[in-house]
């Protein structure tokens, strides 16, 4: 009896001790994963990368149909609407068989694909648009693109292509027998690309027809704009480099549109003659019948539009309305006709104050108002027969949700449920749509919903990719801005191991400029993970979206009209106050960062609130706007002789002498969006007011420093605060 007693209990003893190791174990793990941080690699290109939610690649609609595809390295799956069950609709090796019968090239990936009907898609590889059948399981279509051609514009329906090489725009088809649509020797006109450096909504510079018989394409003439020199140091001997800069205040490109007959091979022009006046030519619309185009046409003090008509032969048919403003107009988007009549189309204004949408005659009469409200439109989805389909920030300035409006009674209604950011791919028959979404708590979700505002199932959520880090608790709130009546957003993103009893240095970053959000409802805020990198680090950081960044209205953006960085600042030192009534914040050493208009910001900040700011770090900052490009520059700020005050004011050239903290200014060496000239202007006047300043330049980047010099450029970046905001 002992015995067996005595085996029962070691039994038992080991039983319990076993399951205490195996609960060691298990608290260990959790322990130590939980105090994993970021590498400076993880913080730059990880959040795009391996800690990235996980997400499903090239999600579409399949045609008009209620099945939904997507893929992976070597498979595209189906799903219908009424089943989770996934079936594959073409995998690598069939494809591969079918191009190499056709004798193409095989392919090593599944390409993204765009489906042109419940059977056909179409995509690109090694210069080559490829159009293929599913039915028939062949290659219907090919054609072989030139290595050099840029600016590739596909026609599906007639199976062609525009392009260009260097200035001239060219016509392809499945002959592969290119037609020169424009031959123009002088390198001072430029054919078929965006013009006015892609403001007004501009994003390409070649407009198919509705029914492809003719190609509408921009036509730029620079020859008034002096050339700009920029240094590539790759050659042997450096070589020159010229890029068209119109600098605000100086002669401008003039834009006309060329429209060009695919029957009869030839081209007339819109506004070609008028070289006088500068004006922009935005928002190319077709007319459904291809009889005409509508051209919101600009002029070069931004200030007044008008929607022009224009037939064929470039004649202008009439003026439908005008559009003026004090301060700015900015057309962004290209009228929509509705399909169930074609004498009526939607056009999109902030003449109320926030973007909206219009239903106009095409006699130029209006005939309602559809969406209205202290909110955004931010993108119109689709217009069938009875609803118009768009995102806006209704919910909130820092949400965005999918809802559609009847045309008829104008009654709205919300599509999406959940809190966040809602982005959608709406089917063609508009039944059903796409929703991937996050929030500051659900890193994606993707779900499918029909219109009707049922949530069909849930096809992918996420976990935290990120669980095994020690992550800074972060919080959005919000505060008043100078004027004590505006709200503004703020994220604010503590210290690991954060202990309110102590004392933590803090950086504020900066962006502040119009046409950008730096705080939203989605995963992580809408923070870059450096900011949690740094917050690792010890550092409270800091970002307010003060007035003028995007999303807000008119109203919020043109304050800094004629003023830039003014108001901006004096929001931001709201800012700082949020900081010192935290308690938690050491007030004496507060740093600042910030890119491009940030870095504009952030110089700005520095001289102005020198005992505020010890430490900043700017990258390709704006320092004096007459140094700055004119599409942009005169919009907010007008030309240098209409502004004098406004320009010398926000110069930063000299305030050189004001700067008193440690500064980092970063600068890319071929930068064509804020020249080198700027940084090098304020680095001579430190010098010259004898300043001590830091400044580093990446030889081959333009604006953005991309790729693994970015690893470079933000540890440089993290390193200057670790050393000098301790």
């Amino acid at each position: 009896m002992n015995c067996i007693f005595e085996a029962n209990f070691d039994k038992t003893q080991i039983m319990k001790r076993l399951t205490f190791l195996f609960l060691i174990a298990i608290i260990s793990t959790v322990l130590i994963g939980q105090d994993k941080l970021f590498t400076i690699e993880e913080a730059v290109i990880g959040q795009w990368r391996e800690l990235y939610p996980k997400t499903i690649w090239n999600i579409n609609w399949k045609g008009e149909s209620n099945t939904l595809t997507f893929k992976d390295q070597a498979t595209i799956y189906g799903q219908s609407v009424n089943s989770s069950d996934s079936s594959v609709i073409l995998n690598l090796d069939e494809l591969n068989a079918a191009l190499v019968k056709t004798n193409l090239d095989s392919i090593k990936h599944m390409p993204n694909i765009t489906w042109a009907n419940n059977e056909e898609f179409d995509f690109q590889y090694n210069n080559t648009w490829v159009y293929y059948s599913l039915n028939k399981n062949k290659v219907l279509n090919f054609i072989s693109i030139p290595e050099n051609a840029e600016n590739i514009n596909v026609f599906v329906e007639k199976v062609m292509i525009a392009y260009t090489i260097k200035n001239n725009l060219f016509v392809i088809g499945t002959d592969n027998k290119a037609i020169q649509v424009s031959n123009d020797e002088d390198e001072n006109i430029v054919n078929g690309t965006s013009v006015s450096r892609n403001e007004f909504g501009i994003d390409g510079g070649i407009f198919w027809s509705p029914k492809g018989n003719y190609l509408a394409f921009y036509r730029k003439d620079e020859s008034k704009v002096k050339d700009y020199p920029l240094v590539d140091i790759t050659a042997r001997e450096a070589e020159l480099a010229n890029i068209k800069y119109p600098m605000a205040g100086m002669s401008s490109e003039h834009v006309s549109l060329g429209v060009f007959n695919l029957k009869t091979q030839s081209t007339t022009f819109i506004e070609k003659e008028d070289t006088i006046s500068e004006k922009y030519l935005t928002n190319i619309t077709w007319a459904p019948n291809e009889e005409s185009i509508y051209i919101q046409v600009l002029n070069r003090d931004q200030n007044h539009m008008k929607l022009n008509s224009y037939d064929l032969s470039g004649k202008l048919i009439k003026t439908l309305f005008e559009e003026k403003n004090d301060k700015y107009v900015e057309p962004q988007h290209k009228l929509i006709f509705l399909p169930s009549n074609e004498d009526q189309f939607i056009y999109q204004t902030r003449n109320d104050g926030f973007n909206h949408a219009y239903i106009y005659k095409t006699s130029g009469e209006l005939v309602k108002q559809l969406t209205k409200g202290e909110w955004e439109i931010i993108d119109i989805l689709n217009v069938d027969s009875k609803y118009m389909y768009y995102t806006s920030t209704a919910e909130s300035p820092i949400e965005l949700h999918f809802y559609k409006v009847a045309l008829k009674s104008g009654k709205i209604e919300k599509l999406t449920t959940e809190k966040g950011t809602h982005n959608i791919t709406l089917n063609k028959n508009g039944k059903y749509f796409i929703d991937k979404y996050s929030n500051t708590e659900t890193p994606n979700v993707i779900q499918l919903v029909s219109t009707k505002g049922d949530i069909v199932r849930s096809i992918l959520k996420a976990t935290n990719p990120l669980s095994e880090y020690n992550m800074p608790k972060m919080e959005i709130g919000t505060i008043k801005a100078a004027d004590g009546v505006t709200d503004l957003y703020y994220r604010l993103i503590k210290p690991i191991d954060f202990d309110s009893t102590k004392k933590y240095p803090a950086i504020i970053y900066v962006y502040g400029g119009p046409h950008a959000q730096l705080i939203n409802d989605q995963w992580l805020g809408g923070a870059r993970m450096w900011n949690y990198y740094m917050a690792q680090k010890g550092y409270v950081m800091l970002t307010v979206d003060n007035r003028g960044s995007a999303n807000r209205g008119l109203e919020f953006e043109n304050v800094i009209h004629r003023q830039c960085g003014v108001n901006e600042m004096k929001d931001q030192m709201e800012g700082v106050k949020l900081l010192e009534g935290l308690g938690f914040v050491a007030m004496d050493k507060i740093g600042v960062s910030g890119w491009s208009y940030g870095g504009f910001m952030t110089i700005s900040l520095m001289i102005n609130y020198p005992e505020t700011f010890k430490v900043g770090t700017a990258g390709g900052p704006v320092i004096d706007w007459k140094y700055y490009e004119i599409m942009y520059g005169e919009r907010y700020m007008d030309t240098p002789e209409q502004n004098p005050e406004g320009y010398q004011y926000t110069s930063l050239l000299p305030r050189a002498r004001d700067l008193k903290g440690k500064l980092l200014i970063i600068q890319g060496a071929i930068d064509n969006t804020v020249v080198w000239q700027h940084s090098q202007s304020f680095v001579r006047e430190c010098i010259k007011n004898r300043v001590p300043v830091d400044y580093f330049v990446y030889p081959r980047a333009e604006h953005n420093v991309r790729g693994y010099d970015r690893i470079h450029l933000m540890d440089k970046i993290s390193n200057y605060y670790i050393d000098y905001l301790k």
